[in-house]
């Protein structure tokens, strides 16, 4: 059976939904992942072209709202941010909650080549946080 993983941030535009994509790509047939944000901002293009660079596609994903998961059982709620996991809503005893603090790629600032940087150094975070979190509690 798989494991149902959902990924929460502040706008569900950038950490969150590369996260959604990592551990689809480590977890492989294991693994559900769904994610949200406390707010929809809709999904970073800078975020989508980050990923792309890895060879993972996260452009069919959409900004949902953590509301929008209210009825849904998850084994595992992972915050990625400190804003979501103060908002977060109740889920079930059940559930495993995780949390990462991540930077926000998308307030970098600078020149076009420092925000690509940023935003490669936060995406090199989150795919070692979610390799290790498949190979601990999913693999």
């Amino acid at each position: 059976m798989k494991k149902k993983i959902l990924v929460l941030c502040t706008g569900n535009s950038c950490r969150s939904q590369i996260a959604h994509g990592y551990l689809e790509h480590f977890g492989k047939d294991k693994v559900e992942v769904f994610s949200a944000g406390i707010e929809t901002h809709g999904v970073n293009p800078r975020a989508i072209a980050t990923m792309r660079e890895n060879g993972i596609d996260i452009s069919h994903h959409t900004s949902n709202n953590v509301n929008e998961y209210n009825n849904e059982e998850f084994d595992y709620v992972i915050t990625v941010c400190d804003n979501a996991k103060e908002h977060c809503p109740y889920f079930p005893a059940k559930v495993m909650m995780l949390h990462q603090n991540f930077p926000d790629p998308a307030k970098a600032k600078g020149t076009e080549d420092e925000i690509t940087a940023e935003f490669r150094r936060v995406r090199e975070m989150i795919r070692l946080y979610c390799q290790n979190f498949v190979t601990q509690h999913i693999a």
